[in-house]
């Protein structure tokens, strides 16, 4: 039975392909990839891939559009005709393949990939693929390589151009991973194929290709800012006047809001950021916003988050319930601050969808009211939390008890 496309018409199975160029050009694609490509009616690529392919492809070339469409709507316009994709590598690595697939079903797909330039690094520095992490640059920031910063770790960073590799060399030094060996892979299985290297701290490669691959085998300096693979991490790593989620409450808070894969948080009050910082920390495909009245607050998270290696938290500056009209609906929300304010407490119990999560905190006598009322008519857990830490008194140690928190966390039905 034929499938449906994009736009609900039967269509042919397989109208579209996708083929993937490595650097080696026409001397890397099969036999296969050649007679798909040449019979195709249209052909969409960089004019750099058109040109490689000029010499036997029949049907009409399309350069993609500047600035570039992730919608891919003059593909998806041509659905059911025998269109082909031209790609760098392999598609479905950061790549166009991957974009298509949100629009273009797999039955409707026909993929050649060729090797990754991660494969390809890998290969050419003897990297067992398991044991490396990696990280897309290409046109998003460099701070997304901190988490991955941990003693001993090797990466490879997919890089947007000549001055990246550069760029990273700095961060790692005032990082105090300086010592760390920085391997520039360039034009990956072509004819200018070169590889480089230099400590962080003396980089001075000069005359980088743009196409480039940035390999990092870590070391870390006693001073080293490396961030825990656990929750809770330590309150210093924050910029905060005080207004914070304290390290052993927060673990706690993070615990019962239960990151799961893809889920949005809402942070309300979010004071330095903590909160939201750590879900994102959870996994890279998890997103947060952060809710913050105060203005120097609200830049301040921003500047955390990026700290944190997680530039993608969004920060809006405002005061709730006003602030958190036209959000996404959230999958989780927590109550760090303001949640005493009218309407708060109302409007993230309505924002959220059957089975979201509630973690609200309290430290106030008022808080802590509204929290109890709500556990007699709605249910859920109480918790009370309490912490001591040990501290001078004259010669000596005692313990200092911190403000209890009383912790509501509701499941909606």
């Amino acid at each position: 039975m034929p499938a449906e496309g994009p736009r609900g018409a039967k269509l042919n199975s397989r109208w579209l392909t996708v083929v993937g160029i490595g650097e080696d050009g026409l001397a890397g694609l099969g036999d296969e990839a050649k007679r798909l490509i040449a019979k195709a009616e249209i052909i969409f690529g960089g004019k750099r891939h058109l040109a490689l392919v000029a010499s036997f492809a029949k049907g009409e070339a399309r350069p993609w559009p500047v600035p570039f469409d992730a919608e891919m709507a003059d593909v998806l316009a041509l659905a059911g005709r025998n269109v082909c994709v031209l790609a760098s590598g392999d598609p479905f690595f950061h790549g166009v393949g991957a974009t298509l697939a949100r629009k273009v079903k797999a039955q409707e797909m026909h993929v050649i990939p060729a090797p990754s330039a991660v494969s390809l690094a890998a290969a050419r520095l003897g990297w067992p693929l398991p044991d490396i992490e990696t990280v897309s640059l290409h046109g998003r920031p460099l701070d997304l390589i901190r988490p991955l910063l941990q003693p001993n770790a090797r990466i490879l960073a997919l890089t947007s151009d000549a001055a990246a590799p550069a760029a990273i060399a700095r961060l790692l030094t005032e990082l105090d991973f300086g010592a760390s060996r920085l391997t520039v892979l360039e034009a990956l299985g072509g004819l200018n194929e070169n590889l480089r290297s230099a400590r962080a701290d003396a980089f001075d490669l000069e005359n980088i290709n743009p196409l480039n691959v940035l390999a990092i085998d870590v070391e870390s300096g006693p001073e080293a800012r490396v961030l825990p693979l656990t929750v809770g991490l330590a309150d210093h790593l924050f910029d905060h006047d005080g207004q914070i989620t304290k390290r052993e409450i927060r673990a706690i808070t993070l615990s019962a809001l239960a990151p799961r894969r893809g889920e949005l948080l809402w942070d309300i009050g979010a004071g330095s950021g903590s909160i939201g910082i750590e879900w994102m920390l959870a996994h890279p495909s998890m997103r947060a916003i952060a809710i913050e009245a105060d203005p120097i607050r609200a830049a301040r998270i921003g500047r955390n988050a990026a700290a944190c290696g997680v530039p993608g938290l969004i920060v809006v500056q405002g005061r709730a319930p006003k602030a958190l009209a036209r959000l996404d609906t959230p999958d989780a929300v927590f109550i760090g601050g303001g949640g005493s304010d009218a309407g708060v407490l109302n409007a993230a119990i309505k924002a959220l969808p059957a089975s979201g999560r509630l973690v609200a905190n309290a430290v106030t006598l008022e808080m802590e009211t509204l929290l109890l009322a709500r556990h007699v008519s709605l249910g859920g857990d109480l918790t009370r939390i309490n912490i001591s830490r040990a501290s001078p008194v004259g010669s000596m140690q005692a313990w200092r008890p911190a403000m209890p928190v009383t912790q509501w966390n509701w499941v909606k039905p």
